[in-house]
């Protein structure tokens, strides 16, 4: 069998083999499509015998279609993530953490991922910074994850701090929550780009999705290395 497989849809060219090549499949990424164009890739991947489709940044009409198709479909409004098929069962375990509250929608993308891709996770919220006692109170949960996901808008400093506490890899999501110097989630991007504390990988700026692919590679790696000793 090819690894190089593809679904031609004609608006969209799916890749089949994305998840015997990378661990992580072809994922429907909902903003820009029509309703009926996400409900046709997810179809596709199905078709082809996925286990598990799923689609990302999925608005209100876009869900209702995908109910509408499979009613037996898991939405995550905070997320904005749908799933249709069996969820893995979790190996592993990482830990999401969010500065503020309003990081919550970028931070529940980073645990729809994490789920989807068959790793455990848990999130703690609002353990910023202006309350630095907030995060040292959990850190016997950062010492015994595989991977910490820190999610911080504002000054973005928090993934710094964590970084300090622990030797696990820390993934940073920078996200567009602040003010107008904030300047949509920029301004946390830099600061966590020149942390001072070793061990800080830097996603995009809201990629809750991409936070948790690379959190999920790490996490499964470090499963598979202790099931072998």
């Amino acid at each position: 069998m090819s690894p190089h497989r593809t679904a031609d849809l004609g608006f969209a060219r799916l890749d089949l083999d994305r998840a015997e090549r990378t661990g992580t499949p072809e994922v429907v990424y909902a903003a820009g499509k029509t309703p009926a164009q996400t409900v046709a890739c997810l179809a596709a991947l199905l078709d082809d015998g996925a286990a598990l489709a799923w689609a990302t940044r999925v608005d209100a009409a876009t869900t209702a279609a995908i109910l509408e198709r499979w009613p037996d479909a898991v939405l995550d409004p905070e997320a904005r993530c749908a799933f249709v098929g069996e969820l893995p069962t979790p190996v592993g375990s990482v830990l999401v953490l969010t500065a503020g509250t309003s990081d919550g929608p970028v931070a529940a993308e980073v645990a729809a991922t994490l789920a989807a891709s068959g790793v455990g996770c848990r999130r703690v919220d609002d353990v910023g910074v202006a309350g630095v006692h907030r995060v040292l109170a959990v850190a016997p949960e950062v010492a015994a994850a595989d991977v910490v996901v820190v999610v911080a808008g504002m000054d973005g400093a928090l993934p710094s701090v964590v970084a300090g506490l622990t030797d696990r890899l820390v993934v940073a999501v920078p996200t567009s929550v602040g003010y107008g110097a904030a300047f949509e989630g920029l301004a946390a991007l830099l600061t966590m780009l020149t942390a001072c504390a070793p061990g800080v990988l830097v996603v995009n700026i809201d990629n809750g999705f991409g936070a948790g692919v690379a959190a999920a590679r790490i996490a499964r790696s470090a499963q598979g290395r202790a099931a072998q000793r």
